[in-house]
Parts: C-alpha cells; sequence; structure tokens
C-alpha cells in the first residue's frame, strides 16, 4: 500500500483514489484465511486470519481457538498481533502469532479429514447465505447432507458505530435437512453485536470443515463466515467460525 494513501482526505489521497484512470479505487482489508483444524478429541477448533491492515499498511495475523461444545473462546484466545512497523511482514506477524498460540495447542496435533464446501470472497455465483454439502468424499453418500443458513437480522446499534452508513447486522444460524427442508436446530443467535466485529455491514458463508467420526457417518464441523465490516478504505473482511455436529 501506498503509505500516502492514509494520511487523510485531501492531496495525496484524493490522486491516490482517482488514480491514473480518473476511477475510484477503495481498497478495503480482506483477511487471508487459514484453516488450523480440529485437536485429536475434537474439542477445539482452530484458524488464523492474516493481512496488511487498510489505513496504516501494518501487518497482522489473528488466531482463535474456539471450544466446539461451548463456542466460546479457550483461555488465552484470540491471539491477536499487529506490527507497527511498515518494513514488517506479514510472515512476520504470522511468526508472532504462531508462537503464542502453541502455549494454547500445537499446530501439529491441529487437523481436519475434509473441506466439504468453500464459498470465498470472489465468488459471485453461489448463495453467501446458504449452503448443503455432502460431509464425506463418498459415492454414493453414507451420511446425510448438512444444510446450514445464515440469516442476518438487525440488533440495536453499539455506541461505537453510531454514524456509521448502512444498516449494523447479527446473525442467526440454522442447520436444517437439506431432503425434507425442515430446521434441525439453531446453531447461533447473536443477542448483541460484539465489538470485535467492528460495526459488521454483512456476513457470508465461507468454508465448511469436517472432522469424522469412526464410521464416516458422524463426526463434528466447523463453519467459517466471512465478516464485511467498516474499514477505513473500503469494507474490511475477517473470519468467524461456528462448530457443530454431523
Amino acid at each position: 500500500m501506498n503509505t500516502q494513501c492514509s494520511r487523510g482526505l485531501t492531496g495525496a489521497l484524493a490522486a491516490c483514489l482517482f488514480g491514473i484512470t480518473g476511477a475510484p479505487a477503495y481498497a478495503g482489508d480482506a483477511a487471508e484465511l487459514n484453516v488450523l483444524g480440529f485437536s485429536p478429541e475434537g474439542k477445539i477448533f482452530a484458524f488464523e486470519e492474516y493481512g496488511v491492515q487498510d489505513g496504516s499498511g501494518f501487518p497482522y495475523a489473528n488466531r482463535f481457538y474456539i471450544d466446539t461444545a461451548t463456542d466460546r473462546f479457550v483461555p488465552g484466545s484470540p491471539v491477536r498481533i499487529r506490527l507497527d512497523d511498515e518494513q514488517a511482514t506479514e510472515q512476520d506477524a504470522r511468526d508472532k502469532a504462531a508462537a503464542l498460540g502453541q502455549n494454547i495447542i500445537a499446530d501439529s496435533t491441529l487437523t481436519y479429514d475434509h473441506l466439504a464446501a468453500f464459498n470465498p470472497l470472489t465468488e459471485e455465483s453461489a448463495d453467501p447465505h446458504r449452503l448443503v454439502a455432502n460431509p464425506a468424499p463418498v459415492f454414493p453418500p453414507i451420511a446425510a447432507s448438512i444444510g446450514l443458513r445464515l440469516e442476518e437480522i438487525s440488533l440495536p446499534v453499539p455506541s461505537g458505530c453510531a454514524g456509521v452508513a448502512g444498516p449494523i447486522k447479527g446473525f442467526k444460524l440454522v442447520q436444517f435437512a437439506p431432503a425434507t427442508n425442515t430446521d434441525l436446530k439453531t446453531l447461533h443467535t447473536d443477542k448483541s453485536i460484539p465489538s470485535s466485529r467492528n460495526c459488521p455491514l454483512g456476513y457470508r458463508l465461507t468454508g465448511l470443515y469436517i472432522k469424522l467420526g469412526p464410521d464416516a457417518a458422524s463426526g463434528q464441523f466447523a463453519l467459517v463466515i466471512a465478516v464485511r465490516s467498516v474499514g477505513f478504505e473500503g469494507p474490511d473482511h475477517r473470519y468467524i467460525a461456528v462448530p457443530g455436529q454431523l
């Protein structure tokens, strides 16, 4: 990033926004996703996100370790690193976050069996709020397909988001039976909007990660969800995850 583009709304920034072509060139920060996996007994699901922060140009890396039974962070999580040094790299931030993460659980013990569905931020043809997937690459399937539906919901606007253009959203996540289109359970419902989501504007189902049980017809999953939020130079994208059972 040209650091001159982060100092204000006049002068150099105006030139940066319109560039050579004269068209606006807003650049929000879309974090890279790296799923680390489940612990051997399936009690923890972990992933990292990393990138270069819009506005500051500083590299960051965040790690999240989720208790799959309670859908809460385990002690010591999340790990958040930002290196306030324009000479530092994304890998520097990732290495520092990884070193701290080993105090929670070693990366070498984290795995997953399958990526059952994936819908990256750049995909324009898929439904961002609904997915149906076979949890295992076995054909014909031996396990029931899993269906997940995300519903964006309106909640009171956090004090830190007052005056933000556009509605601030929470979400509800429902697991349903694709064969009958009947709801099975609600996996998550926001009661309020966490400040860590930084004024969320919307959500997108991103990745369905599977840890199979002994019979390959049971097990666990973790659904990674992209959060679109207010950024400095455009909308930012970060990730959260919700665990569930097959």
